[in-house]
This record gives C-alpha cells, structure tokens and sequence, in this order.
C-alpha cells in the first residue's frame, strides 16, 4: 500500500496487521484447515497489495476481451477457443515482460499507468476442463478488492457460473455484473430480456439487485465505443479507484475475509459441541453404569457371603448341642471309643457342611463371572449404539480432524469391548477364579496343603474339636471321677469347637470378601481402562472447546470494533 496514510489511517493499519497476524496464530495453534490459513496469508498480505480487480466466468465469455478493452489495448490474447489456460495477473512493469510466479500463476508485467495504481487477474473459465485451473480462480477470490463477473450474451449465467458465484457469495465480495457480447443480440428488447434473467438469477443467488452492464468488448476494440457500453463500466470501475473507495476497500477486504473464517470456525465449534454433548451423556451413562453395577455387585456379594458365614454359624449350633447330649456319663462307651464319637460327630454335625460351603463358594463364583460378562454386554451396547450414531452424522459431511479422531478412538473403545464379550468363556472364568478362592484360603494358613475342596478343608478343621477332646479320656479316669471331669470336658470342647468355628468364620470370611472384592476391582478397573482413552479425549476435548471458544468470542468482539473503525475512518459507499 504505497498511499499516504494520515494518523488515524495508519493507526488502523498497524492495528488490522497485528489482529491479523494474532489471529493467524491462533488459529494455526487450534489446526485449523491449511486452506483456511492460506486465505487468512493472503489476507494479511493483501493489505500491502495494490487495488486487485479478479475478472472471472465461463471460458469463451470474453473476459480477456474485456480486460484489453478496459485497459485500452489488447494486453491479453483473445480467441474463439479458451486463451486463458492459467490465472494471469497483469500488474505495471517496463518492458513488458511474461514470467511465471508461485503456483504457476502467468504474470503479465505491462507498461501502463492505470497498473501503477492496480491489478487485474484474468482466470480460466468457471467450467474450465482442467479442475486445478478453477481451484486456482476460487483461492483467488479471498484476495479481490473488487470481482467483475462476465457472462455471455449468448449463453447467460450457466450452471457452472451459479456454482461459481454461490462461492463467491460466501466471501461477501463487491460483485459487478458484465453481459458481454451485446453484439450478438438482435436488438434492445432481447438485451432487455437477457439483463432481466441475469438479474434475476443473480438478485435471487445474492440476496440484492446486482450492478449490471452489458457492453460488448469487441465493438470497443474496433473503436465503436459510442456502442460498445464500455463507457459506463470503466466509469463505473474508476469510482473504486478514487484514493478513499480505493482505501476503504483494501482495509475491509480482509477483515471481509475473516468474518467468512470466523463463521466457519464457529460452525464447526458448533458442530463439535453437538458431537460431544451427545459423547458426554454416553460417558455419563457409562460411569452412571459401572457405578451402579459396582454398588449392586458389593451389596450382593455381601448377602452371598453370609450366606457362608450362616452354615458355619448352624455348624456351631449343631456342633453346641452334640457336645450337650453325646458328652454325658450315660454315653462312656462312645467317648472310650474316639473313632466311633469321631463317627457321630462327622455324621451329626459335619454332615453335608462341605458341599454346602462348595456349592454356596461356586455359586458365588458363578454370579460373580456372569454378572461381570453381563456388565460388558451392557457397556460395549452403549458404544456400539454410540459410533453407529455418530458415523451415521458423518454421512454427506466433509469430517473435520476432531470427527476423524474422536471416532478413530470410539472405533477402537467398541472394538475392545466387543472383543472381551466375544472371547468371554464363562466356565474359563468361573473355573480360574475358584481356584484363586481356594489358593488363598490355602495360603491364610486355615489348612494343610493338599485339602481338596473349600467346604472339605473346613470340615477337616473343625471336625479336629471332637478328636482333640476324646482322646484325652480314658475309661478308668471316667469311672473315678466322671461326674467331674465329663461336665468339665464338655465345656472345654464346646469351648475349643466355638473358638475353632469362630477363627475360621473370621479367617474364611476375611479371605473370601478380600478374594471376590479384588476381582470385582479388577473387573471395573479393567473396564475403565478400556474406555478411559474416549472418556479422556471427551473431557479434554471439552476443556479445548471452552478455550476455542473464548478465544472466538474476542475475535469477533475485536473484528467488530475494526470493522466500525474502517466506517468512521473512510465512511460508507
């Protein structure tokens, strides 16, 4: 920008640069799309550029015509086939010169005044067959000042122009409609009728009557100017060049160009809040779930070992009044005998103890297995439901990087919880797990090694109670003194048998709530961790949309305030 600036202006300038610049970088932290940061580029560096006028429409429209019939000479070649393969920008130079500029762009130096003061860039046509040549024409657009939009008087505002257009629309650009090749028309009812369907299409593409001129480019390079209409678009195109337009236009141009960005961003703000609140209510669900499925799990486990606890305690009662009605005088020839006594004991008290506490164990053991295979069904279900939604939204959308890595990690959540419902072998489980029950019994020290069966080591340590008080009696000491020694025995063996019964009520129960409690902790913790990398990215994705969103909202809070200084500065048109 080689004009003069007063104070304010410059002001202004240097003000606009820094956002800008500090908008650049925001938003290149946040990975914004590359296309999206090279029109943010050209935008920055547009303010340093000359006044740029982008001539743009289906090839063979004449837009090379029109450019050599504004500028007064035939700078440009012309043709019946498409001349204009590569976007060309004609700028000031002497001599004339042709060279190639970055991305292949054609640049045209030419040594004519009016380029001191701007540019043109002539564009392949808007159907061009090359697709490479109409991506380049679109990044083109961020950076215009002004868009002259030629269309053929013969084939006016074809598909591939309001295609066209509706892109240009997005960037808010001053757009001036050219109907070119007036000549071909047979005369001023048909160029009516022509003009009014241009102005039609385009008030309705647009949303407000557009700026029309038909002139015919080629009646002016044959010197018919009186007829060619070149007269009121070239006045037209000077009054953006007067030195405040000029000014105006080049500082809101680009802040033009960070508006349409800024909207986009916060659609896909938008978009990814959705995404997530709709993630966040399943993750909620899930750890609403496992809560649950923990709480329930530790109750019913609770309810399950007493249920064990309840036969020892019947043992001890049995085992009370044996003592009470076979440790009598009447009964010496069974105490002289420790393995017939040893024989009622085991049938009377200890019968059928063994299987209960195994079966009663196993059961245990068989809950536990099959209400943690059903927890799993229930939270791979959520998942499942959750990414099917979730790719099902992806449908005819352009996925952002957020879509494509939250449902990456989703995908890969689902997949490995499917995968532990699909290879769960409940007998496997439920076998494994008895016998880590009886490894740690065994290790408590509450057995020898080698007891076979839960409910069996109990017995065998109980049962000792009978055998450790029956073999001290003997016969002849019952005949002296048995009214004083059976009353005595009888309680140290009711003594003896209750504090065995209560030592491994203790260690049986200690042991087995340490054992189940440490698998169903093993269970949930499993499961967390298998979630925990989409539960992580949910909530760090939600904490990173708060920052983009604050650091939006001053955005557009500062880009409103250097619009309305652009006003004040250079006034309205």
């Amino acid at each position: 920008m080689t004009t003069m600036l007063d104070p304010g202006q410059a002001q202004l300038l240097k003000d606009e640069k820094a956002y800008l610049a500090d908008l650049l970088a925001t938003l290149t932290a946040f990975k914004n799309p590359a296309e999206e940061l090279d029109d943010l580029r050209q935008a920055l560096l547009q303010l340093d550029e000359l006044f740029l006028i982008v001539v743009a429409g289906e090839f063979n429209a004449g837009k090379s015509a029109l450019i050599n019939a504004l500028l007064g000479q035939r700078v440009l070649a012309e043709g019946v086939t498409p001349t204009t393969t590569r976007i060309t920008l004609v700028k000031y130079g002497d001599p004339l010169e042709e060279s190639t500029g970055a991305g292949g762009i054609a640049v045209l130096a030419f040594p004519l005044d009016l380029l001191r003061e701007l540019n043109f860039v002539d564009t392949p046509g808007t159907n061009a067959v090359i697709r490479e040549h109409e991506e380049l024409t679109r990044e083109f657009i961020p950076r215009s000042d002004l868009v002259i939009f030629v269309t053929s008087a013969d084939r006016p505002f074809t598909e591939s122009e309001r295609q066209f257009l509706e892109h240009i629309r997005e960037w808010g650009k001053k757009i001036v409609f050219v109907i070119n090749k007036s000549d071909l028309l047979a005369g001023e009812a048909e160029l009516r009728e022509v003009t009014t369907f241009v102005a039609d299409h385009a008030a309705r593409l647009l949303g407000a009557p557009p700026e029309i001129f038909a002139v015919s480019a080629k009646r002016a390079q044959a010197g018919d100017e009186a007829d060619s209409g070149m007269g009121a678009l070239r006045a037209h195109t000077q009054s953006w060049l007067d030195e405040t337009t000029r000014l105006r236009v080049k500082f809101a141009n680009p802040l033009g160009v960070v508006e349409q960005i800024l909207k986009r961003e916060n659609a896909r703000l938008g978009h990814a809040r959705d995404q997530l609140r709709s993630d966040a209510e399943m993750v909620g669900t899930v750890e609403r779930e496992m809560a649950t499925y923990e709480s329930e799990m530790k109750g019913e486990l609770k309810a399950r070992l007493a249920q064990v606890d309840n036969v020892l305690l019947r043992l001890q009662t049995r085992g009370m009044d044996f003592f009470d009605q076979k440790f009598r005088l009447m009964n010496l020839f069974d105490l002289t005998r420790g393995d017939r006594f040893r024989a009622m004991f085991e049938s009377q008290v200890l019968t059928g103890v063994s299987e209960e506490i195994d079966h009663l164990v196993q059961s245990a053991v068989n809950w536990l297995v099959e209400k943690d295979l059903r927890h799993w069904q229930q939270v791979a279900s959520f998942l499942i439901k959750r990414r099917t939604a979730a790719a099902d939204e992806l449908v005819g959308q352009v996925s952002t990087e957020f879509d494509l890595r939250r449902q990456a990690l989703l995908d890969s959540v689902t997949q490995s919880a499917q995968t532990v419902v699909n290879g769960y072998d409940a007998e496997a489980e439920s076998r494994e797990l008895g016998n880590a029950v009886e490894s740690s019994v065994a290790q408590t020290a509450l057995v020898e090694a080698g007891a076979v069966g839960l409910g069996t080591a109990v017995t065998i340590l109980v049962g000792s109670s009978a055998v450790d008080v029956t073999g001290m009696l003997f016969a002849g000491v019952i005949a002296i003194v048995g009214f004083f020694i059976i009353p005595y025995k009888r309680q140290q063996a009711k003594t003896r048998f209750k504090e065995k019964i209560e030592t491994v009520r203790q260690n049986l129960s200690r042991v087995l709530t340490t054992q189940f409690n440490s698998e169903a902790d093993r269970t949930i913790n499993r499961l967390k961790e298998g979630v925990a990398p989409y539960f992580r990215f949910v909530r760090g994705e939600k904490e990173r949309l708060a920052s983009v969103e604050q650091a939006l909202t001053h955005a557009d809070d500062q880009l409103k305030s250097l619009q309305a200084r652009v006003t004040t500065v250079f006034g309205t048109r």
